[in-house]
């Protein structure tokens, strides 16, 4: 198979939006007037726009340092030796406030030299946005916490509205994709858990495609979260962040993503976001209109 070489090779449809628009400057500047920063900014999201539009954005807790190392991650890795900064609590809210948003996710690095792996400082995030702004939807795409019941037990009972853990990829590229420490069974496992111990929270994970995969690996990783009970999954290209990390193995067509939803709606998934520039969080809000919508119908 081809590997692409992204800077000569990337097709028309990969062409990324440059942010603009008179709220994303006015957004921008509040929040750099108050220090604050979100992962659509530092991770130079394509949709960052079209989801600011819409009052939602992603914010990053627990510092800027993995203690894992996946291939595909461009976030630093280290050892942050258990550092916190306990003022990302308020700043997420003050955060919430500024954007007006309808919609945030909550993120973070996975913080392997934790105890608890930081589920209990998630947990006080979202805590905080659901007391200060009870009109916010809190998604939270969280680490595996090592899979520790107690821990995840933590993170739920903080009441999110969606529980997000990315699986990333098929089985048989989990290693090297991913590292060693996560795993794909891992992460199902946690979905399952989830799912099971908390019915009314929607359970979501992430897909990237161009590592490699073959069609029949990504149905089989497909009926594989549905025996979970997984609600919501996005498919997203994977693209190369620097030549240390692994190289772009095919670029899928606009078609191909298109037949990804196709399946997965017909799998049994609640909502599905698949697209070359779809990210983890991209229309993440789409889902609670979903609902809406389907309340309506229902009532």
């Amino acid at each position: 198979m081809k590997t692409y070489d992204i800077s000569t090779d990337k097709p028309k449809w990969l062409k990324a939006k440059i942010p603009k628009g008179d709220s994303y400057l006015e957004i921008k500047k509040a929040l750099r007037e108050k220090g604050l920063f979100t992962v659509c900014e530092e991770a130079k999201c394509p949709n960052l726009s079209e989801c600011w539009s819409d009052k939602t954005a992603t914010i990053m807790i627990l510092g800027d340092t993995c203690t894992r190392a996946c291939k595909f991650c461009n976030v630093k890795t280290g050892n942050p030796k258990g550092f916190i900064n306990h003022k990302e609590i308020q700043d997420s809210s003050n955060m919430v406030k500024i954007m007006s948003l309808n919609y945030v996710v909550i993120t973070s690095v996975d913080r392997d030299d934790l105890a608890d792996h930081g589920s209990s400082h998630f947990a006080a995030v979202v805590k905080r946005i659901n007391q200060d702004h009870p009109r916010t939807k809190v998604e939270v795409l969280v680490p595996d916490f090592d899979a520790k019941e107690e821990f995840m037990h933590l993170l739920a009972q903080s009441n999110p509205f969606v529980i997000a853990q990315n699986i990333e990829t098929v089985e048989r590229l989990t290693h090297p994709v991913r590292d060693p420490r996560a795993g794909y069974q891992k992460t199902i496992n946690c979905l399952d858990f989830y799912k099971k111990n908390y019915p009314l929270i929607a359970t979501k994970t992430s897909l990237m495609v161009g590592l490699g995969e073959s069609f029949e690996e990504l149905y089989e990783t497909l009926k594989d979260l549905r025996k979970v009970d997984v609600d919501i999954v996005t498919f997203g290209q994977y693209l190369q962040p620097s030549k240390r990390h692994l190289s772009v193995e095919k670029f899928y067509t606009p078609d191909e993503f298109d037949e990804l939803k196709r399946l997965s709606y017909r799998l049994g998934f609640k909502f599905v976001a698949s697209g070359p520039m779809v990210r983890s969080s991209y229309k993440a809000a789409d889902y609670l209109k979903f609902i809406e919508n389907e309340n309506k119908q229902n009532s």
